[in-house]
């Protein structure tokens, strides 16, 4: 009978590191999102809490300002990688929310001073702290999460994106309206972000030999699983770049993740700009109709996250075919719903607004499918290939709108507008294609942690001479006459010798 080893408390620490990166990614979408709700009141006090000031800004101005995060937010999300492994997830993050916080408190007062140059400049500062913590959730991740529960705590703590994107929009609206109007929405996020920063000091740690909180058999379960040495945490594994931008997986991992983005900046972007230029739709007046797709994209995070669960539980498939199952449904029905959404005219609203939730919201399935895949291919430099990935993957939001501004001439011509969504379709498909090919949920061989330590000279001796000697005979069978006189020490001993 075989014994199975304790886990420790069902819910554990583990799963405490898990919710508070939750929290922490859904405060900080928040204080990163809210701007697109804030500038509507601040530019139309009207029809928020008109006891605010107004600022006259034009169209040039408001996109500054919406794009000015995204110029901060690139630069820091390689440098995160390398902060984290410097300095730890617990203090990187710790500076990033608080950084954001300090920020989002100041923001009222900074643009009744400078106006909207000020504001591009705060949240050019607010990227840059905020461009570290994708890194740093998957490297904290990778340090917390045994094999087995990696989906589970993988998928949990992403899902914190989608939540803090659908409350950026109905609490933003709600403040704006109610007694701290437009500044209000900064103090809220500011709070929120410095509240997390208190709970984050107290109960995180880097990984579970240094928490405070937990038991030993869950320590040793978690160290054990991921196969930690004892002076693993205190040795710096070096970075076998080479090998990294020569692995067929991990270039697989990049094409997904460059043409999902581009798939969805698609459907996030655009499609509220063809269903006004030719359903006659203004979609983007409406909070409700806005924050529909989001909405769907936080709950049926959670049926992929059940179902993953059972898939794996139940060992009906394998990591790798769950990674690449997901992926293919939350890209090809995705590209399904793009081709049909440009097809639709003026009589077909209400099928548009569906077919673009559910394309939204089935697109989550991503984060299991190819998101999480960088913890697979090396836990050990999780945060270096979520950094280089994010990196690249991110450039793409700033091409979408650009390649679909020289497509669409005409905004009312349904036609160019299903270039722009056959393209994008086209795009989820090849990057699928490439994904289910060459990636896999295996860690790499370049992840270990010695695969750059060179060898000495008596061990590369050893190897050669194991390579020249020849194989041994195969002894011949003892004959059984003489098998009999054989005593059954020496009989066990000529056993072993075979």
């Amino acid at each position: 009978m075989t014994h199975k080893p304790c886990k420790g408390p069902r819910l554990g620490v583990r799963h405490l590191q898990s919710f508070l990166l939750f929290l922490g990614l859904t405060v900080m979408h928040i204080a990163r999102l809210n701007v697109s709700v804030a500038i509507v009141a601040m530019t139309n006090a009207a029809t928020t809490n008109p006891n605010f000031p107004e600022f006259d800004w034009n169209e040039k101005h408001k996109s500054y300002i919406l794009s000015s995060f995204y110029w901060g937010y690139i630069l820091t999300l390689c440098p995160g990688s390398f902060l984290c492994r410097r300095y730890g997830a617990k203090v990187v993050l710790f500076v990033a929310c608080f950084g954001t916080a300090v920020f989002s408190l100041m923001t009222p007062w900074c643009i009744s001073w400078g106006g909207w140059q000020v504001f591009c400049a705060i949240r050019i500062v607010q990227g840059l702290f905020q461009g570290v913590i994708f890194p740093c959730v998957t490297e904290h991740l990778a340090m917390w999460s045994p094999p087995e529960e990696r989906n589970r705590l993988g998928a949990f703590s992403y899902t914190g994106t989608d939540c803090g994107t659908v409350l950026a929009m109905f609490i933003s609206g709600m403040i704006a309206k109610g007694a701290m109007g437009w500044p209000g929405i900064s103090y809220v996020s500011g709070s929120l972000c410095a509240a997390w920063c208190f709970l984050w000091l107290i109960f995180a740690a880097n990984n579970a030999t240094e928490s405070r909180f937990i038991g030993e058999e869950e320590c040793k379960y978690i160290e054990s699983s991921l196969e930690h040495n004892e002076d693993f945490h205190e040795r710096s594994i070096p970075i076998p770049w080479r090998a990294i931008w020569t692995s067929v997986p991990f270039l697989a991992l990049l094409v997904a993740r460059c043409s999902e983005t581009y798939g969805l900046s698609t459907l996030q972007a655009e499609i509220p700009s063809y269903m006004n230029g030719v359903l006659n739709m203004d979609i983007q007046s409406n909070a409700v109709f806005s924050s529909l797709p989001f909405l769907a994209m936080w709950l049926l995070s959670y049926v992929y996250l059940i179902a993953a669960d059972v898939l794996l539980k139940k060992k009906f498939l394998s990591l790798t075919s769950v990674r690449k199952l997901f992926n293919t449904l939350s890209f090809w029905i995705p590209a399904g719903c793009l081709i049909g959404i440009g097809f639709l005219n003026e009589d077909h609203k209400k099928l548009a607004i569906i077919l673009m939730t559910v394309s939204v919201g089935i697109n989550s399935g991503a984060t299991i499918g190819s998101s999480l895949n960088s913890i697979d291919l090396s836990p050990n430099h999780a945060g270096i290939l979520i950094g280089l990935s994010n990196t690249v993957a991110n450039v793409i939001p700033i091409l979408t709108p650009l390649i679909a501004g020289v497509i669409v001439a005409d905004k009312h011509n349904r036609g160019q507008w299903q270039i722009v969504f056959g393209l994008a379709a086209v795009i989820f498909f090849i990057g699928n294609v490439v994904f289910v090919i060459w990636g896999t949920a295996k860690a790499q061989p370049w992840d270990a942690d010695d695969y750059l330590k060179p060898k000495d000279a008596e061990s590369a001796a050893s190897e050669k001479k194991k390579e020249k000697t020849p194989p041994a005979e195969i002894a011949p069978p003892i004959d059984p006459v003489l098998e009999q006189q054989i005593t059954w020490p020496e009989r066990y001993t000529a056993r072993v010798m075979e």
